[in-house]
C-alpha cells in the first residue's frame, strides 16, 4: 500500500481528501514496487489527479515534485524509486 499525500491545490481530483492510498504491484518478486507503478495504479483509480502529476509522456511534470521517505524522488530515480512497504509519498507543487 502506498500513501499519496496531497496539497490542498490537488484535493479537488479526489473529492477533497487529503491522502489516497493504492495498492502498487513490484515487477517481479525480487524487487519492490517504484513510484512508477504506483502512478499507474493511481491512474487506474483517480485517472483525473494523475493526469496532473506526470505529462503527455509519462514523466513527473516539472512544475511537481515528489519526496519519499523524506527525500525528493528524483534524487531516488525518479519514477525507478523502489518504495519501502507503506510508504508514503508527498506530493508537492514546485515553487517558484
Amino acid at each position: 500500500m502506498v500513501v499519496f499525500v496531497l496539497p490542498g491545490s490537488l484535493r479537488r481530483w479526489v473529492s477533497g481528501r487529503s491522502e489516497v492510498k493504492v495498492f502498487a504491484v513490484a515487477a517481479d518478486t525480487d524487487t519492490s514496487p517504484t513510484l512508477g507503478s504506483a502512478l499507474d495504479m493511481l491512474r487506474r483509480t483517480h485517472p483525473l489527479l494523475e493526469e496532473r502529476l506526470r505529462d503527455d509522456y509519462g514523466r513527473i511534470r516539472r512544475h511537481i515534485s515528489m519526496f519519499v521517505s523524506g527525500e525528493n524522488a528524483l534524487g531516488l530515480g525518479g519514477l525507478d524509486c523502489a518504495l519501502p512497504p507503506g510508504a508514503e509519498v508527498y506530493v508537492l507543487p514546485s515553487l517558484v
